[in-house]
């Protein structure tokens, strides 16, 4: 993970303090503990407080990638199909034989 250096006002700060201490039942000191965890984004604080976690983006796929991908589900998903449907039949013959 890439950190990255941004340089915030402290009156920003306490307005962004004032919005988690709005939202949450956390103390002052508390709110710009985890504010200061969450890089000083007061929407990940919130967030965390209740417990949504974040969106995990998927690397951006190729258009090729995602039609063989695709191909590959539905191969899979018909093979599967087969070799149930295969089993049965096998099943309900030897049955039938006794």
């Amino acid at each position: 993970m890439s950190e990255s250096i941004s340089i915030i006002e402290t009156d920003e700060i306490s307005k962004k303090v004032e919005i988690i201490l709005r939202q949450t039942d956390f103390t002052e000191e508390e709110a710009l503990m985890k504010l200061k965890e969450n890089n000083f984004d007061e929407i990940a604080t919130i967030k965390s407080y209740f417990g949504i976690q974040s969106k995990k983006i998927e690397p951006v796929k190729s258009l090729n990638q995602e039609i063989y991908k695709q191909l590959r589900t539905r191969l899979d998903s018909n093979m599967r199909n087969y070799e149930e449907r295969k089993e049965a039949k096998e099943a309900k013959e030897t049955k039938e034989k006794k």
